[in-house]
């Protein structure tokens, strides 16, 4: 099974550098929710993890970058859907799988606060522009199979109100409300039997 986005393993290296890379992620999603953005220093971190703070910015030489890598790696939660022809049934378990990647607390923190810090930190805004286009480019594979490839404007129409109940609502987003969210995606698509190419208008 392909590796989920929100979820997904580093390319392997010299395999002693990528025990302490995965050894250090763990920590720091230990560590994040109990301690915030802002508390969880590179000094901290280093102690908690039994590595040298060179070693931190040897794989994160910006907060960002350790947010970063944060939201996209980490354990298989077992949710990412296959690729499929159907397009509403891979919608409906991607945005399943969404949503139970955002319901990690590291995840959830680290996705709020490189949100928060976008509009005056350039690293987190190239983040949050990183983060879009992988989920973006990969969720268009997933639908290869059935011919449609979507433009991001409507990526965004699909993501955007599960992101809006959990950040903004504080509420939580049931089977019933994706599926409302996905059958009302679908009226958007201009001509769902027309195969385009991701980008398109």
């Amino acid at each position: 099974m392909k590796q989920p986005l929100h979820r997904r393993q580093p390319t392997q290296s010299n395999p002693r550098v990528q025990r302490t890379r995965n050894r250090v992620l763990a920590v720091a999603r230990e560590l994040l929710p109990q301690v915030g953005p802002a508390g969880l220093t590179y000094a901290l971190l280093a102690e908690r993890a039994d590595v040298t703070r060179q070693t931190l910015y040897r794989h994160w030489p910006t907060r960002a970058a350790l947010l970063f890598d944060l939201i996209l790696e980490g354990p298989d939660l077992g949710t990412y859907p296959e690729p499929g022809s159907d397009v509403r049934a891979v919608a409906t378990a991607w945005l399943k799988s969404l949503r139970a990647g955002v319901s990690v607390p590291a995840v959830r923190t680290a996705a709020l606060a490189v949100t928060a810090q976008a509009d005056h930190d350039p690293d987190s805004a190239q983040a949050l522009v990183r983060i879009g286009e992988d989920r973006y480019t990969d969720f268009n594979k997933l639908l290869e199979p059935s011919g449609i490839q979507i433009s991001d404007d409507e990526f965004t129409l699909l993501y955007g109100p599960v992101l809006a109940r959990l950040f903004l609502d504080r509420g939580q987003v049931t089977d019933t409300f994706i599926d409302a969210v996905v059958t009302q995606w679908l009226t958007t698509l201009q001509h769902p039997d027309t195969p385009r190419t991701p980008g398109s208008r």
